[in-house]
């Protein structure tokens, strides 16, 4: 069995009348890529920042690898790695002059070489920080995370702002720093980010987690049927279309509309008679498999944007 290396009981962070963090239960394995998920305002980074020892919660426990967060934060930080939303990096420091700085804040530290490697940064290591792209600054700012060679790894939402290809680059970076065996704990607002990266995710809404477990096994939990996805004019309402026949259930989100159904066939053939009956226009029609996307709009009744 992995042995835990973050628990965390019962948290809760308030501010004022916001209770930011309600109540929060969770824990991570060693070897483990954790993801929490969740829009803005959802009290991902309050969670984290807490665990990593940045912010004192009201209540509640927060175990890091076997040592009280509240007591041992000195101990804790020489074994955590920690990328933040916002780093403030020397914009005249090369890529390799900005990881010797960082280096000497710790005891022990990984080679300058082996960090560039991991960050996939050799073609960078001396252009200075304020030339680098949006992708390779923040492919720096987790490589600093790393420096001191951590147990565990926390990353605030890494990919925010990042273009598809520079996102698929940094997610290669975490795939890497992962296969070394060590354990990941990331936030994110990216469905296809915590599906592709994560062994266990923690889906999480104005404070409490809503659903915790790895994303296959959560979508095959709440949503056993496939999804059909379309625009359409003159909309007759969720209940008309969640009548169709093999229909479970319809949404609208805006202009885009998704019926689930066990019986793609008969639901879209019920779906193109109901158009013609009322002179409805449908467009951008597609049948796809469900994902954590739609477990996030089964429990919530909305999307995730930016």
């Amino acid at each position: 069995m992995n042995q835990t290396v973050v628990e965390v009981k019962d948290l809760v962070k308030t501010y004022g009348s916001i209770r930011a963090v309600d109540g929060i239960s969770i824990s991570v394995a060693r070897a483990e890529v954790f993801g929490m998920l969740g829009p803005n305002g959802a009290g991902k980074t309050t969670t984290v920042e807490i665990i990593e020892g940045l912010r004192t919660a009201d209540s509640g426990t927060v175990t890091l690898l076997g040592m009280d967060v509240s007591r041992d934060i000195r101990a804790i930080k020489e074994r955590i790695g920690v990328q933040s939303q916002h780093p403030a990096l020397f914009p005249n420091l090369t890529v390799e002059e900005s990881i010797n700085f960082f280096r000497t804040l710790y005891k022990t530290c990984l080679p300058a070489a082996d960090i560039i490697t991991l960050a996939r940064l050799e073609e960078s290591r001396k252009v200075l920080y304020r030339n680098l792209s949006g992708g390779q600054q923040q492919r720096l700012s987790v490589a600093l995370a790393f420096v001191n060679d951590p147990e565990v790894l926390f990353l605030d939402e890494p990919t925010t702002g990042l273009d598809p290809q520079a996102r698929r680059a940094m997610w290669e970076v975490v795939e890497n720093f992962h296969r070394t065996g060590k354990t990941v704990l990331l936030t994110t607002h990216y469905m296809e980010e915590a599906q592709r990266l994560c062994d266990r995710v923690a889906i999480m809404d104005h404070g409490k987690v809503i659903a915790l477990d790895s994303p296959r096994r959560m979508i095959e939990e709440h949503i056993k049927e496939s999804a059909i996805q379309f625009k359409m004019t003159n909309y007759p309402g969720d209940e008309v279309l969640a009548g169709l026949t093999g229909v479970t259930k319809a949404i609208r989100e805006g202009d885009e509309v998704i019926l689930y159904t066990s019986d793609i066939p008969a639901a879209i053939s019920a779906l193109l008679s109901l158009a013609a009956e009322r002179s409805a226009a449908l467009s951008e029609l597609f049948v796809r498999q469900a994902t954590l996307e739609d477990v996030f709009l089964k429990l919530t009744g909305k999307r995730i944007r930016d």
